[in-house]
């Protein structure tokens, strides 16, 4: 299971590298702080969760400068909508995951599909939006698409609050008898590190891009 989220992890970065223009200069640099995660959470850095200030601020900070940085920077002209699209499709394994990491223990029940988390329809309906695109090639300038993006980061929302208040630390809410423990871990920090914020970013751009669009 360790090795299929690394791939997943893997496959979301090439997807962003194509759906960006293949300029992932903001991208490598991020990849060597998630490199410098990596380790940490390989050592079991994060899994000290009583310390001030909370250790996962380092997981967290850089992964929003991240996305505010290559929000702003990125040229919405280059984008390549069917490999951004490939992006939600990769929640449908993420979501997998996370069903595996709770009937192991590792994760709350509220963290699934079966609780708070609804990514895995926007990873299969990122399938049907695919279709469409090719089907039309207009679908970027589309309302249903220009929704379907709103609801996508409502979403992940969603799951990111539920994680946070699922994790074991003072603000703990979720999962008391079940806690969110796998983002401690490796290689499953690399989803709030990584996985989120490309998802996240292919979200804003594709908003980014219809805006412009519709100047």
């Amino acid at each position: 299971m360790q090795s299929a989220f690394l791939l997943i992890s893997l496959l979301s970065c090439i997807l962003y590298v194509w759906g960006t223009g293949k300029k992932p200069t903001g991208l490598l640099v991020y990849l060597v702080w998630i490199a410098v995660i990596g380790t940490l959470s390989y050592i079991g850095f994060f899994q000290n969760t009583s310390s001030l200030p909370p250790r996962m601020l380092l997981v967290i900070l850089p992964a929003v400068i991240f996305v505010t940085y290559a929000y702003k920077n990125t040229v919405t002209g280059a984008l390549s909508y069917p490999f951004l699209l490939g992006i939600h499709i990769l929640r449908i394994p993420v979501e997998l995951s996370l069903y595996s990491l709770f009937l192991n223990g590792q994760v709350p029940e509220a963290m699934t599909f079966q609780g708070w988390n609804f990514d895995i329809l926007m990873g299969v309906s990122a399938v049907l939006m695919l279709i469409v695109f090719f089907v039309k090639n207009t679908v970027i300038l589309s309302s249903l698409f220009l929704w379907w993006n709103r609801i996508g980061i409502l979403f992940l929302a969603i799951i990111v609050l539920t994680a946070i208040l699922a994790a074991p630390s003072p603000l703990q809410v979720f999962g008391l008898e079940q806690p969110n423990v796998a983002i401690l871990k490796f290689p499953y920090t690399l989803l709030p590190a990584l996985v989120v914020p490309l998802v996240l970013l292919s979200h804003l751009l594709c908003l980014k891009a219809a805006k412009r669009g519709g100047d």
